[in-house]
């Protein structure tokens, strides 16, 4: 079992299996022929993750500690048939849901421009748009997409409408199809993407959905920077249309000298949706209650798909 954090700092694992620390490192902790279960480091680029892949002829699961398993897809072809692939539904969401509201408020209240004011000895006041009142649009209505309408509730929005792959019914309401998404983005102030990377969702925030976005809404992405087509972004910001508050960009790192730095109306962190003090305890948690279903021969959570059944 190889795993990206120390063993002995997990509580509750099963005893018996043989566990080895690797977290990335050039030189790896065990023959990866012998690896069963792999739990992929966190925040690592997508060719580290992969690398012991194609030596793991014996591997029956692999987790990630993400919600995304985008990094990890380039090495799933070159495994043996019938590894599941799990996510780590349920470690992120309260860490992103925070970090979303954060963005939203932080650049409707104008609080980027308050920090550069201070830097300057300013008092910068002002009236500013507040989130309250606001009709809010979440693409992507996964687990963390729900936990980020829980954070909003409070906040007295006029109303949250939910998009995801396929239409169903939550406790809080409809979750409308992608297909009514040319609809509903007219009427958000608020439009938030937390959806997957997928074929489809690649650039998704085009030129069209942006263009549909009204004068004046903020589009916040706390999914994946391809989500968002960059040159499409741009345009829209620079016209002083639209704002954004993007924890993931495209490229990213995002260089130097790239113009999104210095493009109007745009916030940017640098991809700290998930690394924070929330992390580590609930990954710890997934980690020791996957492994003593893998051990008790116990269904596994967040299967996302099985080599071979799903990859084809």
């Amino acid at each position: 079992m190889w795993l990206p954090i120390p063993p002995d700092e997990i509580e509750g694992l099963p005893e018996g299996p043989a566990y080895r620390f690797w977290n990335g490192e050039e030189d790896f902790p065990a023959d990866p022929a012998d690896c069963a279960f792999y739990a992929v480091p966190y925040m690592k680029p997508s060719p580290l993750c992969v690398r012991p892949m194609p030596e793991m002829s014996h591997l029956q699961v692999v987790q990630t500690l993400s919600a995304g398993i985008d990094h990890v897809e380039p090495g799933l072809r070159q495994l043996p048939p019938g590894v599941r692939l799990c996510n780590a539904r349920g470690v992120h969401e309260a860490s992103t849901g925070e970090l979303t509201l954060a963005l939203i408020l932080a650049s409707l209240r104008g609080v980027p421009d308050f920090v550069r004011a201070q830097d300057r000895g300013e008092w910068l006041a002002g009236f500013r748009p507040a989130l309250a009142d606001k009709n809010v649009l979440i693409v992507g209505y996964g687990s963390i997409g729900a936990a980020i309408e829980d954070r909003l509730v409070p906040f007295e929005v006029a109303r949250v409408a939910r998009v995801a792959r396929s239409e169903r019914t939550t406790a809080r309401g409809p979750v409308h199809p992608l297909t009514e998404l040319p609809a509903l983005l007219p009427e958000a102030d608020v439009v938030i993407l937390s959806t997957p990377l997928t074929e489809t969702t690649r650039g998704l925030a085009g030129a069209d959905f942006l263009s549909r976005m009204k004068d004046g809404a903020l589009l916040v992405n706390v999914a994946r920077g391809p989500v968002v087509d960059t040159k499409a972004l741009l345009a829209e910001l620079e016209s002083g249309r639209i704002t954004a508050a993007l924890d993931v960009t495209e490229p990213e790192p995002l260089p130097r000298e790239h113009p999104l730095w210095r493009a109007p109306g745009v916030l940017i962190s640098p991809h700290v949706g998930g690394p924070t003090s929330a992390f580590l305890p609930r990954a710890k948690r997934l980690l020791a209650d996957q492994l003593n279903r893998y051990v008790n021969r116990e269904p596994l959570r967040n299967v996302i798909l099985t080599t071979g059944a799903s990859t084809g």
